[in-house]
């Protein structure tokens, strides 16, 4: 080894430190994304939270953002249901004049919207303490399910005992309801379910039952977490009182009215055209049909048909006298008898074949 080679590796080694401890300086630097454009950055906890989409507490979230807002889009597309949206509105005028006559007040009824969402979201959101009444479909054999909040519960209460107007309905929060609040809820129900069913009787007679009344939201599981339904947010004022009514009907409960709700609503008639099944009718019984005349039938074997050649004569077991068949297409109409008017074969009916004979 040379005199001058340890010194030269002494620099060298002295030079690779320095390079590694002002490499090792500035990586909190470059982790946070201010070195080369191959460095990560780190969030923080205000970027994750925007990032995934989560509410900040305010309460301003309403259409979601970020990876919540791609989770809740997976939310099954249903269509439109234009049929259930005029059923809703009838649904609100019957109410209207059922809820002034049931509380011998002033009542107004409005609707605030339509949406889907999924059974389990809308357990998970109801505001507690409320009644949760659920109802069956008889005709559908499904449930449906009816939420009354506490301001409206108190409202009824209060009108059906009665409380003077003009003052606020008193709520005792963090206690069960009592008997007497059930019962007079559960009347109220009954109203809205007889409505319900008067603004189904055009489109679909359904008499809708109440079974059940339910203060848990566990115990009023109608369907799995994971079904979509139909959920109407309805508004019931009664002057300076009133609450909120939500009428949840799951998909499943409305298939077998489905092909019907996709019908576009024409005036008063639930998607039926008049004219057009008139004029249909009325050309009808214009349109023209062939009828043929069988005088007979027989029956041969393929070796028989084709030995058939020209001269060949085929024996028939009808008489002058037999009765000749009216068909159209495959379908025996009449029966009758041939003979002749004005030079040309005619066939006079006997009688009519009905299925059964044919």
């Amino acid at each position: 080894m040379a005199p001058g080679d340890g010194e030269d590796d002494d620099l060298l080694a002295q030079e690779w430190a320095a390079m590694t401890e002002s490499s090792g300086s500035g990586g909190g630097d470059a982790d946070l994304g201010f070195g080369d454009t191959g460095s990560t950055r780190v969030l923080n906890q205000d970027e994750i939270d925007s990032l995934l989409g989560f509410d900040d507490g305010t309460g301003s979230g309403g259409d979601g953002s970020g990876l919540a807002a791609i989770v809740n889009s997976a939310l099954v597309s249903y269509e439109r249901l234009p049929m259930l949206e005029v059923v809703f509105d009838r649904l609100v005028r019957l109410m209207s004049t059922s809820l002034r006559n049931f509380t011998s007040d002033n009542v107004e009824v409005s609707l605030d919207n339509i949406t889907s969402i999924r059974f389990g979201d809308y357990l998970n959101s109801i505001p507690l303490p409320a009644m949760l009444s659920v109802f069956k479909a008889e005709e559908w054999d499904n449930f449906g399910l009816l939420t009354i909040d506490s301001a409206l519960i108190y409202s009824v209460v209060d009108v059906l005992l009665g409380g003077r107007r003009g003052t606020a309905a008193m709520r005792i929060e963090g206690r069960p309801y009592t008997t007497i609040e059930r019962n007079l809820v559960e009347r109220m129900v009954h109203v809205v379910l007889g409505d319900l069913s008067a603004a189904f009787d055009p489109l679909s007679p359904v008499t809708f039952r109440f079974d059940r009344l339910e203060t848990n939201p566990r115990f009023a599981a109608i369907a799995r977490p994971a079904n979509a339904a139909v959920l109407a947010r309805l508004r019931i004022d009664m002057e300076d009182r009133g609450g909120r009514l939500e009428l949840l009907l799951p998909y499943a409960t409305l298939e077998p009215v489905r092909e019907i709700l996709l019908q576009m609503f024409m005036g008063e008639k639930f998607g039926r055209d008049s004219i057009w099944e008139n004029h249909l009718a009325g050309e009808l019984w214009h349109t023209e049909v062939g009828i043929n005349a069988v005088l007979d039938e027989t029956t041969s074997s393929l070796r028989e048909v084709l030995a058939w050649e020209q001269g060949s004569q085929i024996v028939f077991n009808a008489l002058p006298s037999s009765l000749v068949n009216l068909r159209c297409g495959s379908v025996a109409m009449f029966r009758g008898r041939m003979g002749q008017r004005n030079g040309n074969i005619a066939i006079k009916i006997d009688s009519r074949i009905t299925k059964d004979q044919g």
